[in-house]
């Protein structure tokens, strides 16, 4: 959210990982070599149920929760992760489409929240079609035939508030004289 939409304050951080073999070893000793410490006891319990190593960072006391890519469509967010720079460090980061598509699926408040903040700064460089595309497969998967109606109305909301923003007058074209 804090590159593709409106930066809002949160509690925690979430990464998406491929995780290269099954061993998951490696992973968390880079991670407490970084200065992560895990947040559960039973790491391996906890990752088969979930797929996530929830971590804290040490000095902040930040929760980070590293969630481990399933095949299919996690697979295709990181394939069109973009890099960006943040603090002089290029990070792979999820697309705004994947983005809006991952804030639909959650449907919380706060994630449809998000994801209008999205579209009011980036609609106009979005790949709507991408997104509708990736509902549809998605809310077939998952028996959701509610998300592309959602995305349709939360871009409808955003389109009609930028259409009746104070201030902002429409230019008339004149008819041209033959």
């Amino acid at each position: 959210m804090q590159v593709w939409g409106t930066p809002r304050l949160t509690g925690d951080v979430d990464v998406t990982a491929e995780l290269r073999g099954e061993d998951p070893a490696p992973l968390v000793a880079a991670m407490r070599e970084a200065g992560f410490d895990l947040r559960v006891g039973d790491i391996a319990g906890f990752v088969k149920r979930t797929r996530v190593f929830p971590f804290v960072h040490r000095d902040s006391s930040i929760p980070v929760d590293v969630v481990l890519a399933g095949p299919g469509l996690e697979e295709e967010f990181l394939e069109r992760a973009i890099p960006v720079d943040l603090g002089g460090t290029l990070l792979p980061v999820i697309s705004p489409e994947d983005l809006i598509v991952t804030k639909l699926v959650a449907g919380r408040p706060k994630d449809l929240e998000d994801a209008r903040g999205i579209l009011r700064e980036r609609a106009r460089h979005l790949d709507i079609r991408r997104i509708r595309r990736t509902l549809r497969l998605l809310g077939e998967a998952i028996a959701r035939t509610d998300l592309q109606r959602a995305f349709d109305r939360e871009l409808e909301s955003v389109r009609a508030k930028r259409r009746t923003r104070p201030g902002r007058r429409r230019v008339r074209r004149r008819p041209k004289l033959r």
